[in-house]
């Protein structure tokens, strides 16, 4: 498959795009920033429940884009496909994320 966006046009499916989604994450340390940003984004519920303090859960957005971007801009020097794809870019983030915690994909 290849990795390309469409010429002229979107990809039709989750299953077209993961390959792009995956090319997009080559760099290693942008895979391991998405990784604990997400495994992040699972705690705060943990703690917001801890804590009994909503508010935590505001903080989800902003840990899991804040530090996929900060690989995407300064490790991956790429746009994330967030931007383009929104769904199906946080859908693969977290295919990856289970990917690599199972050990089918290294961190």
């Amino acid at each position: 498959m290849s990795t390309q966006e469409p010429a002229g046009g979107r990809f039709e499916s989750f299953s077209a795009f993961y390959p792009h989604y995956i090319h997009e994450h080559s760099n290693r340390t942008c895979r391991r920033i998405h990784v604990v940003g997400s495994a992040l984004v699972l705690a705060v519920p943990v703690v917001a429940l801890l804590t009994r303090n909503p508010w935590w859960l505001l903080a989800m957005p902003l840990i899991g884009y804040g530090f996929a971007w900060v690989g995407h801009f300064f490790f991956e020097k790429n746009r994330p496909a967030t931007f383009r794809y929104p769904l199906w870019s946080l859908m693969g983030d977290w295919r990856m994320f289970f990917e690599t915690v199972s050990g089918k994909r290294k961190f």
